[in-house]
């Protein structure tokens, strides 16, 4: 195991809507999302991608934004393992990746960071409580001799 598992907690942070962030999660698709983003404003920067378990990804991008559309010009897009979108949050800066979960699921002590703080946050009909897939006895399409447990929960392919 690369972590002991620790019993997550199930809450869900709050609400903070603003209009263009819940336009993008309603694009429901990462490729529809990041075509809007080339329309809106000119491009993204890829910042970073996190894998979390076999089902949750998180895209990190950076826009330019020179008429304010957005609270803040750094966007984090949850995604299923389809690219079908969960949630976005948006920020002044790149949270860190512990940050980030220590939002989602606060009680799970793996995640050792304060919670991030995001500007604004939608989440769509994907979206469902991240600390499930993080449960020692979450899902997942490995079988169990070829899998190990990720550091904040999760299964990832075993390392030989």
């Amino acid at each position: 195991m690369l972590c002991e598992p620790k019993k997550p907690s199930m809450k869900k942070p709050a609400s903070l809507d603003h209009p263009f962030v819940d336009a993008l999660a309603k694009t429901l698709v990462l490729g529809a999302l990041l075509d809007d983003l080339r329309v809106r404003f000119g491009g993204f920067e890829l910042v970073d991608h996190w894998a979390q378990g076999e089902f949750h990804h998180d895209v990190v991008v950076r826009v330019r934004d020179d008429d304010g559309a957005l609270p803040g010009p750094v966007l984090v897009v949850a995604t299923n393992c389809n690219g079908g979108v969960k949630e976005v949050l948006c920020f002044d800066d790149p949270p860190a990746r512990a940050s980030l979960w220590a939002l989602r699921c606060p009680e799970n002590p793996e995640f050792d960071a304060p919670a991030a703080k995001p500007r604004a946050r939608s989440e769509t009909l994907h979206w469902f409580d991240p600390c499930e897939l993080l449960r020692p006895d979450a899902r997942s399409e490995l079988l169990p001799e070829h899998r190990e447990r990720q550091c904040g929960g999760g299964w990832v392919p075993k390392r030989t």
